[in-house]
């Protein structure tokens, strides 16, 4: 068995080093090292996604916490992986006082660098600079294996712990006999960022036609159906959870189409009345329902992966679209094939003045291909900055360790008199968009404006302003506003602004749909 300590040193010199390549190799040495019974469980706590899925343990219950960590290290990541099992597991009458033991007993094991190392996995919060693109390199290293057909048999598995425990402990003519099977969910392709349309098209080739379609404010899905007209449907959401039994009315919709067996690729969204789009998190609120719920979500899907015995992953865009729309017609996503940069701009204004979040400009000679944001695919829209003021600001983890890093923003309340309890009003926290320099300098500025102080935050005046890019906002009832900022990320501090200067919420809650 192999010591979580050994995961732990390595997370702690992954986080403190900044190239790629020194990253994926200590990450490979490390693998080379666990038992292979003991891979996967330490693949998903590198990446803070424990295999066990779900497992009902919140910020509260670590920070609630007090038990002295242990001595000596003596954990191994079996020890761990079992705990894990056991809270996934438990439910029912008394279920959160078991969790809450079971926590405390895997604690009173641990070091003190493992604790904390723990707390980001049950978080999902190992930040460490491990995202999975990097550990598929590392295992691919760490097998002596090229890196394409790794990631490739992670895409088709939709698990990097499976497919390192098969790469360590198998063959390159295993990895390569990966394939598609309808009922496994895939990992889903990735877009990167472009500013405007007509950018976006230029990345894709100057006077090359290209496929510009709505981006939809909706959730991702995967569809995988086993045989034709009736036959057995299956929903997954974007990180491949089964919320078939949620959404009937996706199933009711593809059970219909015409052909056999079928994966495909989407988004969905709840409608109003006028048939719009609804706010996001009314779409997610169907995804965490144990039952269906009254809003009614409409499904609409931009790509085919697989069709009638057919795989379809290398055939371009041209040709999975021309399948697609055979397949689900009314059901496709809004788009317009155009080399013309003004059609794609003024195709992407139409979808804002719709509602929707903007567009998606995809090569047609793409193949579908996940693990990486490459330039096939990407993504427009609209970016909104706001003047906040940091509330308080939680310590950093990892390579940040012994810095500020997680910032408490909050939007100014026109209704309080500055100066007064509530001027304030919390709309979110966010650590993107720190530099070293940055984290240098507000650790050292937050620290003069200290308040109060908790285990995890500290607390200070309402007085520095920091631009803060977001993406929108979402209604929410885990903050008084009412509201919650969606990817916020930090722009730069305005020391030339007062907080009166600050955004209000009503400025923020305007922006709700």
């Amino acid at each position: 068995m192999t010591l979580l300590a050994a995961v732990v040193d390595v997370a702690r010199a992954v986080a403190a080093t900044s190239a790629r390549t020194g990253k994926i190799r200590l990450l490979a040495d490390l693998l080379r090292q666990v038992d292979p019974g003991e891979i996967e469980a330490a693949v998903g706590f590198l990446v803070a996604a424990p295999r066990q899925g779900k497992l009902g343990v919140g910020f509260r219950t670590i920070a609630d916490l007090a038990v002295p960590p242990a001595d000596a290290s003596t954990l191994t990541i079996a020890d761990v992986d079992d705990a894990i099992t056991r809270l996934a597991d438990g439910g029912g009458v008394g279920s959160t006082a078991a969790r809450q033991a079971e926590v405390a007993q895997l604690w009173s094991r641990a070091t003190a660098p493992e604790q904390e190392f723990l707390a980001g996995v049950l978080l999902g919060e190992v930040r460490i600079g491990a995202l999975a693109g990097v550990l598929t390199d590392a295992v691919a290293q760490a097998a002596g294996m090229p890196a394409e057909p790794v990631r490739r048999a992670v895409m088709l598995t939709g698990s990097l712990g499976r497919t390192a425990y098969l790469a360590l402990t198998g063959t390159q003519a295993d990895i390569d006999a990966v394939g598609l099977t309808v009922g496994v969910p895939v990992l889903p392709m990735l877009a990167s960022t472009g500013a405007t349309s007509a950018a976006a098209l230029a990345a894709i080739g100057d006077g090359i036609p290209a496929s510009v379609e709505v981006k939809l404010d909706g959730a991702r899905i995967q569809i995988h159906r086993a045989g034709g007209l009736g036959s057995a449907v299956q929903v997954f959401t974007r990180n491949l959870a089964d919320i078939t039994t949620r959404v009937p009315e996706i199933v009711q919709v593809v059970s219909r189409f015409p052909g056999g067996s079928l994966i495909l690729d989407g988004e969905t969204l709840s409608l109003d009345e006028d048939g719009g789009p609804r706010p996001f998190q009314e779409t997610m609120s169907r995804f965490g329902a144990s039952t269906a719920r009254a809003e009614l979500l409409r499904p609409s899907f931009f790509d085919v992966l697989h069709a009638d015995g057919v795989d379809l992953l290398d055939e371009p865009l041209r040709r999975r679209r021309e399948v697609l729309a055979a397949i689900v017609g009314d059901y496709s996503i809004k788009a317009v094939e155009t080399a013309d940069a003004a059609v794609a701009e003024q195709f992407s204004r139409d979808a804002l003045i719709a509602g929707h979040e903007g567009v998606l400009v995809k090569s047609l000679d793409a193949p579908y291909a996940a693990g990486r944001r490459g330039k096939h695919w990407i993504k427009v829209k609209p970016v909104h900055t706001y003047d906040l003021v940091v509330l308080a600001v939680e310590w950093g983890s990892g390579r940040r360790t012994g810095w500020l890093s997680n910032l408490h923003l909050g939007a100014r309340n026109p209704a309080v008199p500055l100066g007064d309890p509530g001027d304030f009003v919390m709309v979110g926290k966010t650590f993107k968009g720190l530099t070293d320099a940055t984290l240098a300098w507000q650790t050292e500025r937050l620290l003069a404006l200290e308040t109060t102080r908790t285990r995890y935050a500290v607390h200070v005046r309402p007085e520095l302003v920091v631009e803060i890019a977001i993406d929108g906002v979402q209604r929410s009832s885990r903050y008084p506003g009412g509201v919650a900022l969606r990817f916020a990320r930090v722009k730069g501090y305005r020391e030339d602004k007062q907080p009166a200067d600050a955004d209000t919420i009503d400025t923020l809650r305007a922006m709700l749909r």
